[in-house]
């Protein structure tokens, strides 16, 4: 008893200080991505980046009986799949992170029944791909876990179900609105092998600039991401240009120029080191998609897809992403309360 008492106040205990700057951590060992997945609908696969993508079903529904249920299956393909990749079985990874849009995030629960897995569920809207790879290096670096995975997935007909209108409705959208990918990602983290590694985490704050245009997602993202990559400089002592790519998801046209907007007025420019997953989704000309790409499966599979192919392949080796997310409800947004906005940023190297 006198062993445990002096344990848990202090006596027995080391721990190691991790923190770098005032809100960032760098891991105390490297965390691999040692596995990952993409899997996106048909108008994802006929973008630029479709070729990057392991599975693209051109079924809206991926066989299921109703949209919420094909985004559940979206996710298990993609965790199923990244399992796979990183030669593991389901029963070597030790939890699981991850969200999606949808109440309740019933699209990963749901998925999350067919697995055997403990399971942390997430929502940081569109930030929850940044937000789960973060809490999942952090959970290995502690030792807590020696695998395990982190997923997310959003749904163009679910999400506009909740959020707006029914798509039979034929609502207008105006030029600022983006579209919601429907696609998944996940990826599979380990304190051993071979892979791009994460290595440092910068949490996101709260941000509310009053915007409560559910239509204008970037422009209230878009300080969000300004305020947390700041941070990142600020405690690492970098500058953007010390980085191969810096990668927001998803602010598209108007919150990627907003936020170039709120750098340059610091006197720092993002240069052509810098863009966003809601830009490079889709060909932005040729799709009708208006200011871009959203939703937790554009960064995502960008980033499970694209990036983290690249990375393996020599194209990148220091990525610094930077998820955002917009965490509204359909009840706030029928209430007219403003949007507040956060966004999580890690590094990830080659």
């Amino acid at each position: 008893m006198e062993n445990y008492l002096q344990n848990i106040t202090g006596g027995g205990i080391k721990t190691q200080n991790k923190r770098v700057g005032a809100r960032t951590v760098k891991f105390g060992r490297p965390i691999y991505i040692i596995g990952h997945a993409a899997v996106a609908g048909k108008k994802e696969g006929q973008g630029p980046l479709g070729d990057s993508f392991d599975i693209v079903c051109d079924d809206p529904y991926f066989a299921q009986k109703s949209w919420e249920k094909a985004e559940s299956e979206l996710q298990r393909q993609a965790l199923s799949l990244a399992v796979r990749k990183s030669g593991l079985a389901e029963r070597d990874i030790q939890c699981v992170f991850g969200g999606d849009l949808l109440n309740q995030c019933i699209g990963t629960s749901f998925n999350m029944r067919g697995f055997d897995i403990p399971f942390f569920g997430l929502y940081g809207a569109c930030s929850t791909m940044a937000e789960s790879l973060a809490l999942c290096a952090a959970y290995v670096d502690g030792g807590f876990a020696e695998k395990a995975a982190a997923v997310t997935s959003s749904h163009f007909c679910t999400a506009e179900r909740q959020y707006r209108q029914p798509l039979a409705y034929g609502a207008q959208r105006t030029p600022t609105a983006q579209w919601t990918a429907t696609a998944a990602g996940a990826a599979v983290l380990s304190s051993g092998g071979q892979g791009p590694r994460v290595t440092m985490h910068t949490t996101g704050k709260i941000l509310d600039m009053g915007i409560n245009d559910t239509n204008n997602m970037g422009g209230a993202m878009a300080p969000a991401a300004y305020d947390t990559l700041s941070a990142f400089f600020a405690d690492t002592g970098t500058a953007p240009e010390d980085y191969d790519l810096i990668l927001t998801g998803d602010l598209a046209k108007v919150g990627s120029q907003v936020l170039r907007d709120l750098f340059s007025q610091d006197g720092v420019t993002l240069g052509n080191n810098y863009n966003d997953c809601g830009l490079m989704l889709y060909d932005t000309e040729k799709q009708d998609v208006h200011a871009g790409g959203s939703g937790c499966g554009c960064s995502a599979c960008v980033l499970t897809g694209h990036i983290l192919n690249g990375m393996r392949g020599g194209r990148w080796s220091k990525v610094l992403f930077a998820a955002t997310g917009a965490l509204m409800s359909p009840i706030s947004s029928q209430q007219g309360e403003t949007i507040p906005a956060i966004c999580h940023a890690i590094l990830i190297e080659a």
